[in-house]
């Protein structure tokens, strides 16, 4: 049942809401509202890797699904910029230091 539930609000406050408030910053040529959706875009693709693994090993923990919905509503808040919490605090730096390392293997992956 929880997983149901997580799903559906994955899709409608994870994916859809962000979705439409992306579109509505770039027809309205907002820069801040696009940087901050962008942030989010790239918090959430990392988020996603990363519960897919979780998933796999933490599943059966009580409240694990109520949890993950938590964070959901975290990442996208606009009072706890929890997207931006992440972005700058952990994802941006980490990037940052394999920036070389990741442009390498993606050209050599292409190619």
């Amino acid at each position: 049942m929880g997983s149901v539930v997580y799903g559906c609000t994955k899709l409608v406050i994870g994916q859809l809401y962000p979705a439409y408030a992306s579109f509505k910053a770039v027809k309205n040529r907002n820069v801040k509202e696009y940087v901050k959706w962008m942030i989010y875009w790239i918090v959430f693709s990392s988020y996603t890797v990363i519960e897919e693994v979780t998933d796999i090993v933490l599943y059966w923990l009580p409240l694990y699904y109520e949890i993950k919905i938590l964070i959901l509503f975290w990442l996208v808040s606009p009072t706890t910029r929890g997207s931006s919490v992440l972005y700058r605090g952990l994802i941006h730096p980490v990037l940052l230091n394999n920036e070389e390392e990741i442009d390498q293997y993606l050209t050599d992956v292409i190619d």
